[in-house]
């Protein structure tokens, strides 16, 4: 499978980092972080289904599924027929997780 970053999921990305890095002024954390993200994403390309799929509605219906990475959540789908990953967002999930995938707009 072919691993996607939707233009959202690039932007929380560099906002983790960005926040991490420069607010929090721990640029190795920052870097680390981003880059364990950046693994385990990848590790997608086998097995993407291995993932839970969100229990709400109408996420569970559009199959979106979920990774944990550390106090972050990965939403993406999985496009079998064209055989790719499609990361959606990258989330802290401290934050009103329902409230931010109602605003995202590309899957």
């Amino acid at each position: 499978m072919r691993i996607v970053y939707t233009h959202t999921a690039r932007r929380d990305l560099r906002g983790i980092y960005e926040y991490i890095a420069y607010t929090l002024l721990v640029p190795k954390t920052a870097r680390d972080l981003t880059n364990k993200i950046m693994a385990e994403v990848r590790a997608l390309e086998n097995l993407p289904e291995r993932n839970p799929l969100c229990k709400e509605e109408p996420w569970y219906s559009r199959g979106v599924r979920f990774l944990s990475v550390g106090n972050y959540l990965v939403f993406y789908t999985v496009k079998g027929e064209e055989g790719v990953v499609s990361i959606a967002r990258i989330l802290y999930g401290g934050r009103d997780i329902s409230r931010q995938l109602e605003d995202t707009g590309e899957w």
